[in-house]
């Protein structure tokens, strides 16, 4: 019997060995170069679904010979494929050096092993010349993790792939690709607008969140320069684990309490205390006790344009200082 009429199974996978079983094949795949690889239906059909309806098809000729034609591709990647179909592998040298063609041939015959081992490895080696061909053969192939893969690699490396020629060949025969791709770029720079946006928010919320803790912190305990009225001033104040966000809340109440320009009258740091008060007492959940000023009043609506004023008034007959103010 021929060689080519035996079944091999790989009985023995650990050590390298095959068991030859004298099992006559019943069916021939012949490529486009001619050549025919002898195979088995049950072996094809329990593999692939798409191979066992061409199998039970009638043939057009009345002929005792089978044979499934598998063409456009060349015979070596045919010969890998059916070779995946009896024994479930494939090296990373045939994967490499076929990977397009053994993709397109596990999307036709659905041989799922085969397409996720072939995108998997075609989205590792991912080029600059590469990859606009794969990614075209990725949306054919309905392969939705190497598309993505792909995408990104064109949004990352673009102006280099937009010299190559692949590049060129889809601007002119391809445009609605061209089109997803443009827009795919778009929506990623609009999502890294939107996160750096996110972070800008994030930050100076925890910079408010921070202010708020470090103002009732000088309001009711006191730090280096400024503290209550009712509590002994001292210049040994230890600074505090926030000193840094406490400093600047100090110099700013120290300007506050001192400053001669009308809060609404345009001066920027008296503006942004009283806002803070505000903040304060939009969030302050215990303003009978609360110790900050104008935490009550402050839940109100203004009643008239020198309530800013007498904020800085109270601020200044409630506070003391233990050094000279400084503007």
């Amino acid at each position: 019997m021929s060689p080519n009429n035996y079944f091999a199974s790989d009985v023995d996978g650990i050590h390298g060995k095959y068991e030859i079983v004298e099992v006559e094949a019943d069916v021939h795949i012949i490529t486009s170069g001619g050549l025919r690889i002898p195979a088995h239906s049950t072996v094809l059909a329990a593999t692939s679904t798409v191979l066992e309806s061409i199998l039970v098809r009638p043939q057009k000729r009345r002929s005792s010979e089978k044979t499934i034609r598998v063409l456009g591709v060349p015979c070596d990647a045919v010969s890998v494929f059916v070779r995946f179909l009896y024994f479930f592998k494939c090296t990373e040298e045939q994967t490499e050096k076929h990977g397009i063609h053994l993709l397109a041939l596990s999307h036709l015959y659905l041989v799922p092993q085969l397409k996720q081992r072939c995108t998997k490895g075609m989205a590792e080696r991912l080029t600059i010349e590469n990859a606009v061909d794969v990614l075209q053969l990725a949306r054919l192939c309905d392969a939705p993790d190497l598309y993505l893969k792909c995408m990104k690699f064109l949004s990352s490396n673009f102006k280099k792939v937009e010299e190559t020629e692949g590049w060129k060949f889809l601007q002119d025969h391809d445009p609605c690709l061209e089109l997803e791709i443009l827009q795919f770029m778009d929506e990623a720079d609009s999502r890294k607008k939107r996160r750096r946006r996110h972070r800008r928010e994030q930050s100076l919320y925890l910079q408010l969140s921070e202010a708020m803790v470090c103002l009732e912190h000088i309001c009711t305990e006191g730090c280096t320069s400024v503290g209550p009225y009712d509590m002994e001033s001292s210049h040994k104040r230890v600074p505090c684990s926030n000193f840094d966000t406490c400093q600047g809340l100090q110099l700013l109440i120290r300007h506050f309490a001192s400053c001669k320009t009308r809060a609404n009258g345009g001066c920027l740091r008296c503006k942004r205390r009283w806002q803070l008060l505000r903040l304060h007492a939009s969030v302050c959940d215990q303003p009978q006790d609360c110790r900050v000023p104008l935490c009550r009043s402050g839940r109100k609506p203004p009643t008239s344009l020198c309530v800013p004023m007498q904020a800085r008034h109270i601020c200044m007959y409630r506070y003391k200082m233990t050094a000279p103010p400084q503007l």
